[in-house]
């Protein structure tokens, strides 16, 4: 089927709003996305519907076509349902990239367009798979967790006569029919399968990753379909191809941070951190869903290795006891807040280490440190952040894949600057670190590393220039230095002491 069909068909009414000199292009599928860059889930010779939800400013307009051109699809249809028009900056991205451009009419639904298309298109798949795709482009949008998926796992089951499942690496079941396999030991399976798809011994099920080449495993979901995969038939392995296809685009869906519910965690993640006044943290509270009279905990994961920031996020909503906890990322932490009981906190690090052990056979070379904070009101986040970062920090420094750090385990002194006001840690790091911040901006001097050297060695000289590769008497020059620019005296207890927390306070 060419694109110059499209216009000829009266149900559809779709308008060429540019590309007329393309029409002669091939549609080889229909594909709905909200994706600011779907191309990786895109494999050519599609024609893409789009609401434009993606597009938050006119440059989204350059990124999104520039995905489609290079995923080689054969046109665009879109509508702005919100604004009643298509943008230009779209239409000139179109134009530039030469892809053809379709206006969809405000009163025709996309799963219209996707229905009529299919129907005219040729029977290059088997009209099985064709009722699956339809089902599911017409279910996605809007659709709450997993209910889409459902609808086409259901569809498969009845018409196909083949059970199928979605889970995640922590074997939790996303969509599928009633009595589904034991998750635990499929996510096992699928964590330590030296390669995918997999059969795992004395099973009846074969299982296949949803996004193999874009994700880490403990961050992936899985397609679980009843069978020996190595003896299905051509066909019936394509349409597990397109089960995890579709399984893909539904977890990208739900994990967007682009999305509203994403962009709230973050936004209520940062104000938190930042301090912000408590007229500004209640609402968003309230618009995450979350009481502002409850109690909470904070929990801070880092990975390392392999492990990116995105996945991560994922691993930890994951992990929470509760389901789809607020989680934002700082740089390459990320912090979650969950509501919890007053005697919840330690059963909160219990849950945790137990879900993220499951993962570990899948990290492969890769860690996680997590660090969980106290219980704490809605007034306190602050210092509770605080707190979980400084056990993930703690957690960071052992040898473990696996490391979960409760508040308990900190050093006091470690507590006590989590409930430090953000205007004294300001005036206090100012007053103490700010002229050896200074000095050594200047003149290369390193005073900052050489008093945190001091300090960690008590005070000892030559332990001191031993682990800084100085002589004795350059450290005793530096420790000088650094005393004249503070008016402090590093043989004073009480100087050492204050040094010591503007060092862990910076």
């Amino acid at each position: 089927m060419k694109l110059r069909a499209l216009p000829a068909m009266p149900e559809l009414r779709l308008e060429v709003i540019t590309g007329e000199d393309e029409l002669d292009r091939v549609i080889t599928w229909v594909v709905t996305t909200d994706l600011l860059d779907p191309g990786r889930y895109l494999g050519g010779g599609e024609l893409v519907l789009s609401g434009l939800v993606w597009r938050s400013e006119p440059a989204d307009s350059e990124v999104f076509v520039r995905a489609l051109a290079r995923a080689g699809v054969s046109a665009l249809a879109a509508w702005d349902l919100a604004t009643g028009t298509i943008p230009g900056d779209l239409v000139d991205a179109c134009r530039r990239h030469r892809i053809p451009l379709f206006k969809v009419p405000e009163d025709v639904a996309f799963a219209t367009v996707t229905e009529e298309v299919v129907r005219h298109l040729s029977g290059a798949r088997a009209a099985d798979l064709t009722a699956v795709l339809d089902r599911h482009r017409r279910l996605v949008a809007g659709m709450s967790e997993g209910a889409g998926l459902g609808a086409v796992l259901d569809l498969v089951g009845r018409d196909l006569g083949m059970r199928c499942w979605v889970l995640t690496a922590t074997g939790r079941v996303v969509a599928g029919p009633p009595d589904a396999p034991d998750g635990a030991a499929l996510a096992r399976a699928f964590l330590t399968a030296p390669r995918l798809p997999h059969h795992p011994a004395g099973s009846d099920v074969s299982i296949f990753p949803v996004a193999e080449d874009t994700t880490s495993r403990v961050a992936d979901w899985f397609v679980a379909c009843e069978g020996d995969h190595a003896d299905w038939p051509a066909e019936r392995r394509a349409l597990t191809t397109e089960l995890a296809a579709i399984a893909a685009l539904e977890r990208a869906r739900l994990d967007d941070r682009l999305s509203v519910e994403g962009r709230l965690a973050q936004e209520l993640v940062r104000l938190v951190v930042s301090a912000a006044a408590a007229d500004e943290i209640v609402p968003r509270l309230e618009l995450t869903g979350l009481d502002p009279h409850a109690r909470y905990v904070a929990v801070a994961a880092a990975g390392r290795g392999t492990l990116r920031p995105g996945e991560l996020r994922t691993v930890l909503g994951e992990v929470m006891p509760v389901p789809r906890p607020v989680v934002g990322l700082l740089d390459d932490e990320a912090i979650a807040l969950l509501p919890v009981a007053r005697e919840g906190g330690p059963d909160v690090a219990a849950a945790i280490r137990r879900a993220l052990g499951a993962l570990a056979p899948g990290l492969a070379g890769a860690g996680i440190a997590v660090g969980v904070s106290d219980v704490v009101g809605a007034g306190e986040l602050r210092g509770a952040v605080d707190e979980a970062r400084y056990a993930r920090r703690l957690a960071s420094g052992r040898t473990d894949p696996v490391c979960v750090v409760r508040h308990d385990e900190l050093a006091t002194h470690v507590l006590l600057l989590a409930t430090v006001p953000d205007d004294v840690r300001q005036m206090f790091q100012v007053r103490l670190l700010d002229p050896l911040r200074k000095y050594d901006e200047v003149h290369k001097a390193d005073l900052i590393r050489t008093l945190e050297t001091f300090l960690q060695n008590s005070g000892s000289w030559t332990r001191c220039a031993e682990q800084l590769h100085l002589h004795v008497n350059s450290v005793r020059y530096r420790i000088q230095r650094i005393q004249d620019l503070t008016g402090r005296d590093l043989a004073r207890l009480e100087d050492r002491v204050d040094f010591f927390l503007a060092l862990r306070l910076s």
